[in-house]
């Protein structure tokens, strides 16, 4: 198992290009995780939205956070990683472990595991290029206060499935924008004079 989490890391690694081009890459296999954990958060539907119409909710998703045309590249970066890292720690509750197929929520915290390793790879990379730490603060702050929404959501609807199903929608379309965040970082860094 070290074995091959030293194989997992060194490729992370790798994938990243020298500290001298403007940090790192965003590799094709970041999208493809992205992708897998899309489906596999699609994979765990266990109820019928249909039949939580009455708990649906605004968490009032930061769009401008990931929109990522105001961003810069720490700032991008830092947005990504704040995300996963978030989605990350509400799958990883107990009592999302109680809600969720087991061998579905082990794969989605692997997957997101897998990417939030990269992405801290990369964040170190580009705070240092573009010295821009404090600039971080606002973008995940925002991100910060709409999990913490959907974590007293859940806590009001004492964890109902129903909760759980709203919060699993949410997930999804949130993470799908950060899908599309990454993608832009992919073109930015393909883009003549962006390394």
């Amino acid at each position: 198992m070290a074995l091959l989490l030293s194989l997992l890391m060194a490729l992370v690694i790798c994938s990243c290009g020298p500290v001298g081009s403007l940090g790192c890459d965003l590799p094709q296999s970041q999208g493809r995780l992205s992708r897998k954990t899309l489906v596999l958060l699609d994979q765990m539907r266990r109820i019928s939205t249909s039949l939580c119409l009455e708990d649906r909710n605004d968490f009032r998703f930061p769009q401008e956070m990931v929109n990522g045309s105001q961003l810069q590249k720490a700032q991008a970066v830092s947005v990504l990683h704040e995300m996963l890292q978030q989605i990350f720690n509400l799958f990883r509750t107990e009592r999302s472990s109680a809600a969720w197929n087991p061998t579905l929520l082990v794969k989605l915290r692997a997957g997101l595991h897998l990417q939030l390793e990269h992405l801290e790879t990369c964040l170190q990379q580009v705070m240092v290029e573009e010295d821009s730490a404090s600039a971080i603060k606002d973008p995940t702050l925002a991100l910060r206060r709409y999990f913490w929404r959907i974590h007293l959501y859940l806590q009001e609807k004492n964890y109902s499935d129903c909760a759980w199903e709203i919060v699993r929608l949410e997930v999804m379309s949130s993470f799908s924008s950060s899908t599309n965040l990454q993608e832009k970082l992919r073109s930015k860094d393909g883009e003549p004079g962006s390394s």
